[in-house]
């Protein structure tokens, strides 16, 4: 074996942190844990470490939280007495039944327009079976409560075990409003019943705001509407409103963190500061994947990353090396190809590989999502405890020692 040769690429470190509270100085905490875990587990930090901080802890020790009731307070100012036509929410406890207590809170009458056979981000109502079996078109036909009870009873989330039709009818007829549910994917079909929608969409809602208002709805405003300025001296998110909200009680959310640029650079600042390396870093929500038991896309917040350090900028360039083994290097064996191999890679100037054919099959998608998909996958959504994820060598290549 070669001397002084490094045999290990990216590394990606849970590190764990004290429960951070509201007030806390989250940027020393995040900077003294990656340091002190460095000098205890016996590793260094270098130049172009990623340093990656969830974003729940950032919302947590900003003390970003709306509860039930100004929520309520916010659709009421924006909706009156109007009946809402609340469209293409996920199904989730977690993301959207403490929202819809709000919103439900402030109405009189709720039309819920649920997307079928699947919600955005991929929770099944049905399966596509099912639908084939009935003789359905989910993308023209539309179907009412009764039609959907009728043709397929209940239906139960494989991973949650909840029938979340009837949790949201029974969520919304508990803080005193009347409900209406149908099944649509069209959505201008919720003008039939209201011209007042909330739309709840994540990835699709400017698309579907601009339908809307095409179509001539009155009001129209999504989650990302909500929210976002303080009501009653509440948190708020002037950018994504309740987007990105996760459920901290029954009776408040925790929103996505507002003004995160401030937080990356004074935790680069300390960790240069305090090491003389110049790392990375970001704040992170949920990855970007898809599950392909459950078909679950993760990616329920508005975006992976909603700040990062300018070194994070950008996509990846890099070469496939199976594809230069493969053609380019095919005679070449050993030593002979692993010098041809690091000569390519060194060849690379900084331009663009995009139409490169030693470049394709490698992944065209931003750093930060990337990235913060490896970090979500690390830190993981339980009891780990690791809210801060240290990832090394990920600008790393073929030829480094």
């Amino acid at each position: 074996m070669e001397e002084n040769k490094r045999r290990v690429g990216t590394v990606s470190r849970g590190i764990r942190c004290p429960i951070i509270r509201q007030g806390d100085d989250l940027a020393a905490i995040v900077a003294d844990s990656v340091i002190e875990a460095a000098d205890c587990e016996g590793f260094e930090l270098r130049d172009r470490d990623v340093i990656s901080v969830t974003e729940s802890v950032v919302a947590r020790a900003q003390g970003n939280y709306a509860t039930v009731d100004d929520i309520a307070a916010d659709v009421r100012a924006k909706f009156a007495d109007a009946t809402i036509g609340v469209i293409f929410p996920i199904l989730s406890r977690n993301r959207f039944s403490i929202c819809l207590k709000g919103i439900a809170k402030a109405a009189k009458k709720i039309v819920l327009m649920l997307s079928w056979p699947t919600d955005e981000v991929g929770n099944s109502l049905l399966s596509m079976d099912q639908i084939d079996e009935a003789g359905l078109n989910p993308y023209s036909d539309v179907m009412t409560l009764a039609r959907y009870r009728e043709l397929f009873g209940v239906n139960k989330l494989e991973f949650t075990g909840v029938d979340y039709v009837g949790f949201y009818e029974d969520l919304i007829k508990s803080c005193g409003a009347e409900v209406e549910i149908i099944f649509a994917n069209q959505a201008k079909t919720i003008l039939q019943y209201t011209d007042c929608v909330l739309t709840c969409d994540i990835h699709t809602r400017a698309r579907t705001k601009r339908i809307l208002k095409a179509a001539g709805a009155r009001i129209v405003l999504g989650l990302d509407d909500l929210m976002t300025a303080p009501v009653n001296g509440s948190g708020y998110n002037e950018s994504y409103g309740l987007l990105g909200s996760n459920k901290a009680t029954e009776e408040s959310v925790k929103l996505f963190p507002r003004e995160c640029m401030p937080v990356v650079t004074a935790i680069q600042e300390r960790v240069l500061k305090a090491t003389g390396k110049h790392v990375e870093v970001m704040v992170y929500g949920d990855g970007a994947f898809k599950d392909p038991k459950g078909k679950i896309w993760e990616l329920a917040d508005p975006v992976v990353s909603p700040a990062f350090t300018e070194g994070l900028l950008g996509t990846p360039n890099e070469l496939k090396l199976k594809y230069l083994a493969d053609n380019d290097y095919k005679e070449l064996s050993g030593e002979a190809l692993k010098a041809a191999i690091s000569a390519s890679i060194r060849k690379k100037d900084g331009s663009s590989l995009v139409g490169n054919m030693a470049a394709q099959g490698t992944t065209p998608r931003q750093l930060t999502d990337l990235i913060g998909s490896l970090c979500d996958l690390t830190s993981g959504s339980g009891d780990k405890g690791t809210p801060v994820v240290l990832v090394q060598g990920y600008f790393d290549n073929y030829t480094n020692d």
